[in-house]
């Protein structure tokens, strides 16, 4: 792997309003394309699907900021005003909404809150780990009507994409460590953007506790005392 020569060159930039710089990547670009045609989609809801810190909510962050949407989530569903959620806005993002499934009171609100949004001609942008074919919902009604609609997968984040937001992250705190520190986190670290965010945090913090840059051997503490205090999840590297 040539770091240099990848960072962060090949990549997409862009800026949506009220949010942070956005990176498109391989792992991001269909679901990107997908949010990019809105509100030209061929039904009243997009799933966007994929593992834990692959992205799918900054996504949402981004198709936010352009909707004027608001945000509920999968298991809280059965307790909401429904019509009240597109009546705020035209426009709702349902979290983790593969926790319908199995729970009929949810999978009926979320079955009446899809066919709202039909009505009014409002949009869902559901987002689960799960594919939807996977959901295992028994409302036959509502599993027909998320099979009919269009589903996007963002895959975990590849180095290429890591590195790049890794390099933004540090240059968002106004910190210019070396590419060996990028080339040895991308090694060992979770794969995951959440822990990007943690683990840039850290370093600030401890390069200014420490009064040191941010070099190899504290990247070397701070991702083992991270590791050691978080729970490893399914994707990380080791040493």
């Amino acid at each position: 792997m040539s770091l240099p020569a990848q960072i962060p060159l090949d990549l997409g930039h862009r800026t949506a309003m009220g949010c942070e710089d956005f990176l498109v990547a391989p792992s991001n670009a269909d679901a990107v394309a997908w949010l990019d045609r809105w509100p030209s989609w061929p039904a009243p809801a997009l799933t966007v699907f994929g593992p834990a810190g692959c992205g799918k909510t900054h996504l949402a962050q981004v198709w936010r900021a352009r909707s004027h949407a608001v945000v509920t989530a999968g298991d809280a569903l059965d307790r909401v005003d429904l019509p009240g959620l597109l009546a705020a806005a035209n426009a709702v993002v349902v979290e983790d909404a593969d926790a319908v499934a199995g729970k009929p009171a949810r999978e009926e609100a979320l079955f009446h809150l899809y066919n709202l949004a039909r009505e009014q001609q409002g949009h869902l942008l559901l987002l689960s780990r799960k594919a939807p074919s996977r959901w295992r919902a028994r409302l036959a009604d509502l599993r027909s009507r998320i099979k009919g609609a269009p589903a996007v997968e963002v895959r975990p984040p590849d180095d290429a994409l890591l590195a790049a937001v890794l390099v933004k992250l540090f240059a968002d705190r106004q910190l210019r460590p070396g590419m060996e520190v990028v080339t040895y986190l991308l090694a060992r670290m979770e794969r995951s953007l959440d822990f990007a965010r943690r683990l840039v945090a850290a370093l600030d913090h401890a390069s200014l506790a420490a009064h040191r840059g941010v070099t190899v051997p504290l990247a070397r503490e701070v991702l083992s005392e991270l590791q050691q205090t978080e729970p490893q999840r399914s994707g990380s590297k080791t040493t």
